[in-house]
């Protein structure tokens, strides 16, 4: 009989948001799955906990994919972790869950943490549709095009960016949305946890004084 592939979210900063089933589970199976092994292991021995972990990331996943597949016909149990949040979730860890469920493995999620839940409930915005589009297009005019795209779906739309390109990002939300009230959410969860809704013009003169550090999630109200 096949093992089991468990699909474990972990915190996105503060480690208290882990769950007691999410512990359990990485206690208990054969191999942790994760992108950085230094990062989940500073998580696992937190925890005090001893598995074994096996590097899973964008770059090998086309070559370790096979080889978690070949343990877990052989019976073994994996959690596949991220580096924060929720596997799968702009993760390349989807393409083991798809694999693993076509080899007829079983896939177990573990859910818990996830930025772009964390942040929509944090914004004051409706959520009862939204879009989430992962990280906009490098490419000024493809990045413009996507928003655009997005704004003609008359929902709330959120989306990841990193700190080296939000200030691009706000420009090209500024061009496309308007004096929109955006909400936009910097380091979820940890120390310097920051939700500030504003007009993007006010957001670029935050982000340009010095704000532009940490991980960001930008929250756009549907478009009216």
């Amino acid at each position: 009989m096949s093992g089991t592939l468990y699909v474990v979210a972990t915190p996105i900063g503060n480690l208290e948001d882990i769950t007691a089933r999410a512990l359990r589970v990485l206690r208990e199976v054969d191999l942790v799955a994760c992108e950085d092994t230094r990062r989940t292991r500073a998580l696992l021995t937190h925890f005090d906990i001893h598995t074994p972990t096996l590097s899973y990331y964008e770059h090998n996943k086309l070559a370790r994919g096979p080889q978690l597949l070949r343990q877990l016909a052989d019976g073994r149990s994996i959690a596949l972790v991220t580096d924060a949040g929720t596997p799968g979730i702009s993760d390349p860890g989807m393409l083991l869950v798809r694999e693993a469920r076509a080899a007829g493995v079983r896939v177990v999620p573990v859910p818990g943490p996830s930025a772009v839940v964390a942040a929509l409930s944090a914004a004051g915005v409706p959520a009862d549709r939204f879009v989430f589009d992962g990280f906009l297009p490098v490419k000024p005019g493809r990045r413009i095009n996507r928003l655009k795209a997005l704004r003609d779906l008359e929902v709330t739309v959120v989306v990841y960016e990193s700190p080296h390109r939000i200030v691009a990002a706000m420009e090209a939300v500024a061009e496309v949305f308007g004096d929109a009230a955006v909400v936009v959410a910097r380091e979820l969860t940890k120390q310097f946890e920051e939700v500030v809704t504003g007009t993007p013009a006010a957001h670029l003169e935050r982000l340009r004084s010095g704000s532009a550090r940490g991980e960001f999630v930008i929250v756009i109200p549907a478009y009216t």
